[in-house]
């Protein structure tokens, strides 16, 4: 999972539904041929406009949030008569991945979208990019330096455990005397600190609460069942947990079928069609997820292409493609899974 962002990045749109609804922006209604007026900037649609090659460099597909990331991006450049999508092999390696960024700065791509194994390791050559003139469309895991990029688009960590806080704070605030646990992801992670922070956050708006345990897992089905397993039998009387990862929860979930527990209510994260075939169900513990939509990757290349284009986002009224985009973390439920369930990742 990414590893992730500062709360000053402005927030952008409502959920990710799904990649033409996360940026309904870089299509528009009106012909992107005709001049614009002195008011109206002229934005990137859905017709053919000026070519452009967009390089793509993102991670292994080692984990289904990953995979879906770059299943989103290919599948959104194919969208495209005018877009010719130059992509890597995948890398966790971060000098493979450099390597494979300067042979498409080498073969002057238009625009680069990078998905940096890490951040802060690849910042460099980031740099390096935007010098020679390629704008860089730096997806989630964020570089150290906004000299880097051009434009950021990613997810919102905080906010997801921020809204994972909410859901369960108004399932339990009629609930004396309420324990909630936390299944965390990678504790070395800034992204596994930002969302137990928000979801930290959330559960002092409702005093009848106290978070009573929490426990790190490292986003893998393995890892999940383990680590649920100690928490199940550390804590006998619990109302409510949150999961950081729908993978990891794939495990947490077969631990708690074992113990037989079904006396409370879990919630989720990321969005995996598991998790929302589950909740769809609505007979077991899971009843929510919160999402980390990995749309964020078909929205990247949208801005990539509206840059190599030089035009802005339709529905906006700037001239220019803004510098972030962070996206919302929707809680789905029973009540709006249907309207989700495209979105969900294997």
């Amino acid at each position: 999972m990414s590893q992730f962002t500062s709360r000053r990045r402005m927030l952008f749109g409502t959920a990710a539904v799904g990649a033409g609804v996360v940026l309904a922006g870089c299509t528009s209604n009106e012909s992107s041929d005709e001049p614009a007026a002195n008011d109206q900037p002229a934005a990137a649609d859905d017709k053919p406009g000026k070519e452009v090659t967009i390089g793509y460099a993102g991670p292994q597909a080692d984990h289904g949030w990953l995979n879906a990331v770059n299943v989103q991006a290919k599948n959104r450049a194919e969208k495209y008569e005018d877009v010719t999508f130059e992509v890597t092999e995948g890398s966790n390696d971060t000098a493979t991945q450099i390597g494979q960024i300067e042979t498409l700065i080498n073969k002057k791509v238009d625009v680069l979208v990078i998905l940096p194994a890490d951040g802060k390791a690849l910042t460099q050559v980031g740099l390096q990019a935007m010098r020679a003139g390629i704008p860089v469309v730096n997806l989630d895991r964020v570089f150290n330096s906004p000299q880097a990029y051009r434009s950021y688009v990613g997810g919102d960590n905080y906010g997801m455990g921020l809204n994972a806080g909410h859901y369960i704070g108004e399932k339990l605030k009629d609930q004396e005397n309420a324990r909630v646990v936390e299944l965390a992801g990678l504790d070395n992670l800034e992204l596994t600190q930002q969302r137990t922070q928000g979801f930290d956050d959330a559960l002092k708006n409702y005093p009848n609460i106290k978070k009573v345990a929490r426990q790190a897992a490292d986003f893998t089905v393995e890892s999940g069942q383990a680590k649920m397993a100690q928490l199940l039998q550390a804590q006998s009387d619990f109302h409510a947990l949150w999961n950081h990862d729908d993978d990891q929860g794939v495990g947490a979930l077969r631990a708690i079928e074992q113990a037989g527990r079904d006396d409370f209510l879990m919630v989720g994260g990321a969005g995996a069609l598991s998790a929302m075939q589950a909740i769809q169900a609505d007979d077991g513990v899971l009843k929510a997820t919160v999402l980390y939509p990995p749309t964020m990757a078909a929205s990247a290349i949208d801005v990539a292409r509206a840059l190599g284009q030089g035009k802005g986002i339709g529905g906006l009224a700037e001239f220019e493609v803004p510098s972030a985009l962070t996206l919302y973390s929707a809680v789905v439920d029973k009540d709006n899974v249907d309207q989700y369930m495209s979105t969900g990742f294997k």
